[in-house]
């Protein structure tokens, strides 16, 4: 038995209370696709009755969907200010900060238009790209070239992480701006280029509980493991720093 299923057993095992099958719908930004992937595989083998549906895209397209009434049993956010808005609603649970996260510039392999700083990002010629604003990735991206002093002007700007990190993969773009952790999850499809020590700039990722989630235990089990020692080192092994 691998340690990340006992210390689930274990947890399960600690917590009282019914609800302990069922659906769990988690609703998390896409920059956790991977890890996530990975805790909702280990929390449905430690509780064989419990299906752990995913569903990853935005932080603020999902923290939209839980103020109209989705339905959603956790939220974990790449950004603090999605969750407080659900904070300020009375939506969710007290957040916990469960990770951290960085940027960097993601090229295509060899990169081939010889990228090698945020000052790049002044370049017209180039095809570049960058998350919206009105996502964390977008965001944490403009606030990072800012204090590099540049000013982008980015030919596409995606609504998540995931789908620019596609196109710098195809080879759609010259070069993006992504989070470390999806550097580390496209395994060799996109090369990276620091975006120096000055420009360095990091978000805290919160995770909370649905008020009106409909297996309650079984949400607060799951974010409960989130939050324990395996699934830091989950969220570690894909490059996520610590809270």
């Amino acid at each position: 038995m691998g340690p990340v299923i006992l210390a689930l057993l274990l947890l399960a095992g600690c917590t009282s209370g019914g609800g302990a099958a069922g659906t769990i719908r988690v609703s998390a930004a896409s920059s956790l696709a991977d890890a996530f992937g990975e805790m909702a595989a280990a929390f449905e083998a430690a509780n064989p009755d419990v299906t752990v549906v995913l569903n990853l895209g935005g932080s603020s397209r999902l923290a939209e969907q839980i103020i109209e009434g989705a339905p959603v049993d956790v939220f974990a956010a790449a950004a603090p200010n999605h969750m407080e808005r659900l904070t300020e609603r009375g939506l969710v649970s007290e957040p916990v900060v469960m990770a951290t996260n960085t940027m960097v510039i993601a090229v295509p392999p060899g990169n081939p238009a010889g990228i090698t700083g945020p000052g790049d990002f002044a370049r017209s010629e180039l095809v570049l790209g960058l998350c919206a604003p009105v996502v964390p990735c977008g965001e944490v991206a403009r606030e990072a070239l800012a204090r590099a002093s540049v000013e982008p002007v980015p030919d596409t700007e995606e609504p998540d992480v995931r789908s620019l990190l596609t196109k710098i993969e195809e080879g759609e773009l010259d070069a993006g701006v992504v989070y470390v952790t999806d550097v580390v999850s496209s395994a060799g499809g996109v090369g990276a280029v620091s975006l120096g020590p000055g420009a360095g700039v990091s978000t805290e990722y919160p995770i909370a509980v649905v008020l009106d989630s409909s297996n309650r235990t079984m949400a607060e089990r799951f974010t409960e493991f989130v939050l324990s020692p395996p699934g830091r080192e989950i969220l570690s092994r894909f490059g996520f720093g610590p809270p």
